[in-house]
């Protein structure tokens, strides 16, 4: 049977009965499903709404499967249970979709924007992004945002699903709540225009906090007994708490303003446990001594790619873009253990390489 001409009873029901759904249940502020806003129009999916279809889109790409080999704080762990980047993305959308529920917003929004939301994180985490935006500014007089990057991935870099009726150019053609949220994410990028939006932009923040408390604490780098005193007394001792008493005050402050925020006692001790983190962990002594091995490997491999466009394979993955954007291209979807490999092929000689 083609269902898109002999669509069954559930096909032919299911737009309109997810419509009424919204409009019973969904908050008077939530995004709607319907209709998709897309740079490229497309006929909807008969048994998925457009953000469920964003959602799939984002988790069957190739820069989605590689966020599992990408560094979240620490570098080739030696444990099994350190966070990478895609378990990472995975916590962010489980706990903003807590959020959207407890306010009755469009839950599918938020998660397709929480699985696209690090697609264009480069390898070694935020140290990585660093090193590539110096590089790039160094050679070409641009930067690096991995926001920015993320965006660019699912607009450029990703191949276009298979339909006749989508453009070659439209990447993954997601729609435009989705790549707002995406896009917008970081605190360096403008507010998103959705609640939902709003919502992952915070909720990634209380989740990498509590989780990198939790690996440094595994990792020997923290004792919790210097965890700043204040603002785990507001919080809570353990991660699980911690975590439970920001969604609680996220959602009861948010649903009072009419906006996704912050309570100010809450709002304060998150920000002090991040700057304690910042100070301590992600900018910390072991992650200075990480520093300089890590700056070693990208920026031989970018000077090798920038010094000739015909090294970047594949033309870099995006026809029609300048070299400098083909080599940023190039470097920020590799993956930690791909751009090690990349450096010993420039750096080790082959008859010692084992």
């Amino acid at each position: 049977m083609d269902a898109a001409t002999a669509p069954g009873t559930v096909a032919r029901r299911f737009a309109a009965r997810r419509r009424a759904w919204e409009e019973e249940h969904l908050s008077p502020l939530a995004a709607r499903s319907y209709p998709a806003q897309r740079a490229v129009a497309e006929e909807d999916c008969a048994l998925r709404t457009p953000l469920q279809r964003d959602r799939d889109r984002i988790v069957h790409c190739k820069a989605f499967r590689r966020l599992k080999h990408k560094t979240q704080v620490f570098v080739s762990p030696a444990g099994d249970h350190y966070r990478t980047r895609m378990t990472h993305t995975l916590e962010v959308t489980q706990i903003a979709r807590t959020v959207a529920r407890a306010l009755a917003l469009n839950e599918d929004l938020v998660e397709a924007v929480g699985l696209g939301h690090d697609l264009g994180h480069p390898p070694f985490g935020h140290i990585g992004e660093a090193i590539l935006d110096g590089c790039l500014a160094e050679r070409f007089g641009g930067r690096f945002r991995h926001y920015e990057h993320s965006l660019r991935v699912v607009d450029v870099l990703e191949p276009t699903p298979k339909r006749d009726e989508i453009a070659r150019t439209a990447g993954l053609n997601l729609c435009s709540s989705v790549r707002d949220g995406i896009a917008c994410h970081s605190g360096r990028a403008p507010l998103p225009l959705t609640l939902e939006g709003r919502i992952v932009r915070i909720v990634d923040r209380v989740a990498y906090i509590n989780h990198d408390i939790d690996d440094a604490l595994r990792a020997g780098v923290l004792d919790e007994s210097e965890l700043p005193a204040g603002a785990i007394g507001v919080l809570g001792q353990t991660g699980s708490a911690r975590i439970d008493a920001l969604v609680h005050d996220l959602v009861e402050t948010s649903e009072a303003a009419g906006d996704i925020v912050q309570g100010e006692e809450v709002g304060a001790a998150m920000a002090a446990l991040r700057e304690f983190m910042f100070e301590r962990v992600y900018l910390g002594p072991a992650a200075r001594r990480e520093h300089s091995r890590i700056e070693r490997v990208l920026r031989t491999l970018f000077e090798h790619y920038a010094s000739d466009p015909a090294l970047v394979p594949d033309g870099g993955g995006a026809p029609g873009a300048d070299h400098a954007q083909r080599v940023s291209d190039y470097l920020a979807g590799m993956t930690d253990r791909y751009a090690v490999r990349a450096f010993e092929a420039l750096s080790v000689p082959t008859s010692f390489a084992l």
